[in-house]
């Protein structure tokens, strides 16, 4: 196996839900030693890999060589661990950044999978670097490099070995992290754009429900929505460029792997496509998030959104009304609205009297 310009190290993953163990199999074929931790809501996933069964939510077994722990045994699985992967879901990401944080004496590095926003204590919304940073630092640990790790990447097709192109940002060094984790199947980019990264990994899951919408509607018809979804792929990314330019970053992020290329996917599957067509079919929010919960399955684009609004409303409160689109879906999920606002965002607003 090749060996990272980092050199062959140990790498912790914290979660073992899809990404989580997903993300194993290329550090284990990058040459590390790669361990495993679930938390309190993993043990039937821990009780499946340890059984080395095919992991429940990607289909695929791990490599043999990975370390597995269950949520008591954090220090065991942190210890001289120079690597910390979070890959909880986005509303667990304080939480385990701050349990973690005790033992992080020989990290060098948190990569961060999840994607989202959350509040801080003074209830601003911060996007999840920050907020790992805060909570490491809350928890005594020094001020760690956080990358961020976007892009097109489904983890049943990174389990699989299946060509993907995963991003890896952080203001200085993403090269050299990326290239650590990169083998012939997980070829890792890198950017310098970390925030611009990290709106478009948080947004992309809230879009792709209005993606989602436009399958849903043709599912119960005769004809396919492929033009609608079409417009709604556009305004997506004319939003999320906006975004970026408002706050600084590089707006070409958004027609990148982090935006566009992560946005596709998300579009073409995914918890949060599957939610949208299930309103698109005509199912409540309600209704449509209850059979999803049963299966096991969360949609981060939900509490995005209503989050995503918030978070505009405090920074850039120039924008608000700007965004239709995102507009549009946070009435629809929050709000009650009809999915018709959705699709009248979505499409150009010039109209031609008869």
């Amino acid at each position: 196996m090749p060996s990272s310009p980092l050199g062959p190290t140990t790498v912790t993953v914290l979660g073992a839900g899809a990404m989580g163990s997903a993300i194993t199999t290329p550090l284990v074929d990058a040459g590390h030693r790669v361990r495993l931790w679930g938390t309190h809501l993993d043990d039937h996933l821990i009780d499946a890999v340890r059984a080395g069964r095919p992991h429940p939510r990607t289909g695929c077994v791990l490599p043999e060589s990975v370390q597995i722990f269950r949520h008591p045994e954090l220090a065991a699985a942190l210890a001289g661990a120079p690597v910390v992967v979070v890959a909880v879901s986005s509303v667990g990401v304080w939480d385990v950044a701050s349990w973690a944080a005790p033992h992080l004496d020989r990290a060098a590095a948190v990569w961060l999978t999840s994607k989202g926003f959350a509040p801080d204590d003074q209830g601003l919304i911060q996007l999840l670097p920050q907020t790992v940073s805060r909570a490491l630092a809350r928890g005594g640990a020094r001020d760690l490099p956080v990358v961020a790790v976007g892009g097109p990447c489904k983890a049943n097709e990174v389990a699989a070995r299946q060509p993907t192109a995963p991003l890896f940002a952080l203001p200085e060094g993403a090269q050299a992290w990326a290239e650590s984790a990169s083998t012939a199947a997980y070829r890792v980019a890198h950017s310098a754009d970390r925030d611009g990264v990290e709106i478009c990994a948080a947004l992309k899951n809230v879009y792709a429900i209005a993606l989602g919408m436009a399958d849903g509607l043709g599912e119960v018809g005769p004809q396919p929505w492929h033009d609608l979804k079409s417009a709604i792929f556009v305004q997506s990314l004319v939003e999320l460029r906006c975004l970026l330019q408002a706050e600084g970053c590089d707006p070409w992020t958004a027609l990148g792997l982090a935006g566009a290329g992560d946005l596709e996917v998300t579009g073409l599957s995914g918890r949060n496509k599957v939610f949208g067509s299930r309103l698109g079919r005509g199912q409540s929010v309600e209704q449509a998030l209850d059979q999803m919960a049963a299966l096991e399955q969360t949609v981060e684009g939900v509490p995005a959104v209503r989050l995503a609004r918030t978070w505009i409303e405090q920074r850039q409160p120039a924008l608000v009304g700007r965004l239709p689109l995102l507009e549009a879906i946070a009435a629809v999920v929050h709000d009650g609205a009809a999915i018709e606002r959705v699709i009248a965002a979505a499409l150009p607003a010039t109209l031609v009297a008869a």
